[in-house]
C-alpha cells in the first residue's frame, strides 16, 4: 500500500484530502503543526487504522526530511493563507510559504520521494487580465501573501528544472466548504446568519469568484497525484470550475438557501487596499481535465447547501466566534 504524506493535514482543505486518501485506500502520515496543547485542528476525531498524525513544522528542513522518510508521494498544503494577516506579518509568509516549501523540496530530494505535489494559489494570478486564466497567465503579486505563493512556486520549479526533482504545482481556485476559516466570505456569511445576525458585515460585493468545492479540489489533487508521471510533473495545472460569480450573488444565494432576510453592512476592517484586491478570477482547467478527466461535481448551490448543513450544526458552529473578524 502506498504511503503518502499530507502537510498542513490540520487546515480546512489538508483534512478533507487526508480523509479522501484514506478513503482511497492509502497510508497517511498527517502533518499538524505543533503546539503545546497536542491540538490537531481539524485532524480531531478523524479515526483510522491508516492514520498516522505527527507534530512539527516545515520551517525547520531537519524535520521535513524526517517525515519525509519513506513517503512516495508527498501533498504540500502547509502555508500561512489569510491575506489580511500577511498586510501586518509579511516575514511570517516568507518563512512558513516560500522557506517551508524550499525544506520541502529538499526534504523530497533527499528522501527520494516519488512525486511531490505542490499547491499554489488562483491569487498568484492577480486581478484578470484575460479570461479564462490559464496557467500561462502573467503572475502578479498583490498581497504579500500571493507574492510569497508566486515564490514558493518559483522555487518548486527550480528544483525541478535543477534537479529533476518530480514536481508538480496544483493551482486551486476559491476552495470552499466544511472546516473553512470563517475569515473567508463564505462561511462568514453563514455564520453570522446562524448566529442569528440580520445585519451581516462583509467586505467588497462587487469581484468574482470561481468556487470549487473542497471536494472537488480535494478530486483534482487525486487525479493529478494517480496520473502518469511524465504528464504532470514539472507542470502547474489549476483546479478551477469555469464559472464566475460576484460576491454579490453567492451572498444573496446563501441568504436564500438558509431562509434568511438579511441586510449588508460594509465593514472597513474586511476590505483590502485598493491595489490589493483581486477584482476578478475566472480560472481554465482544460489542462487538468485533458491529463485527468477531471470534472466539478458541485454546482455551487449543491456545494453551498452541504456548507450551510455543516455550518448550522451546533456542534459545528460554537467552534467559530462570529462576532470577531478573524483576519
Amino acid at each position: 500500500m502506498s504511503k503518502v504524506l499530507v502537510t498542513g493535514a490540520d487546515g480546512f482543505i489538508g483534512s478533507h484530502l487526508t480523509q479522501l486518501l484514506l478513503r482511497e485506500g492509502y497510508e497517511v502520515r498527517a502533518l499538524s503543526q505543533y503546539n503545546s496543547f497536542n491540538n490537531w485542528g481539524w485532524l480531531e476525531g478523524i479515526e483510522h487504522p491508516g492514520l498516522e498524525v505527527v507534530c512539527g513544522d516545515v520551517r525547520d528542513p531537519d524535520y521535513c526530511r524526517h517525515i519525509s522518510r519513506g513517503i512516495d508521494t508527498a501533498f504540500h498544503l502547509a502555508a500561512l493563507i489569510a491575506i489580511p494577516y500577511s498586510y501586518v506579518a509579511p516575514d511570517s509568509y516568507v518563512d512558513t510559504n516560500i522557506k517551508g516549501t524550499l525544506n520541502m523540496c529538499q526534504a523530497a530530494r533527499d528522501m527520494g520521494v516519488r512525486r511531490l505535489l505542490v499547491t499554489s494559489t488562483s491569487e498568484v494570478y492577480g486581478t484578470a487580465l484575460e479570461v479564462p486564466i490559464k496557467e500561462t497567465h502573467p503572475r502578479q503579486p498583490q498581497s504579500p501573501y500571493s507574492a510569497t505563493k508566486i515564490g514558493a512556486d518559483a522555487i518548486a520549479m527550480s528544483f525541478y528544472n535543477a534537479f529533476e526533482l518530480p514536481v508538480t504545482i496544483v493551482r486551486p481556485f476559491n476552495t470552499y466548504g466544511p472546516r473553512q476559516s470563517a475569515r473567508a466570505i463564505i462561511p462568514t456569511i453563514i455564520t453570522q446568519i446562524a448566529a442569528g445576525e440580520r445585519s451581516i458585515k462583509v467586505g467588497d460585493l462587487t469581484p468574482t469568484r470561481d468556487f470549487n468545492f473542497v471536494e472537488d479540489t480535494c478530486r483534482g489533487f487525486l487525479a493529478i497525484a494517480r496520473a502518469e508521471a511524465d504528464k504532470v510533473v514539472g507542470q502547474e495545472i489549476n483546479i478551477a470550475t469555469g464559472k464566475e460569480v460576484t460576491m454579490e450573488h453567492t451572498l444573496h444565494t446563501i441568504a436564500r438557501l438558509m431562509g434568511a432576510d438579511v441586510e449588508w453592512i460594509t465593514d472597513p476592517a474586511r476590505l483590502r487596499p485598493s491595489k490589493s484586491e483581486v477584482r476578478r478570477l475566472l480560472g481554465c482547467s482544460d489542462k487538468l481535465r485533458a491529463l485527468t478527466g477531471w470534472k466539478p461535481e458541485f454546482t455551487l448551490e449543491q456545494g453551498l447547501q452541504r456548507t450551510i448543513d455543516w455550518f448550522t450544526n451546533p456542534e459545528n458552529l460554537k467552534r467559530y466566534k462570529s462576532n470577531i473578524y478573524n483576519q
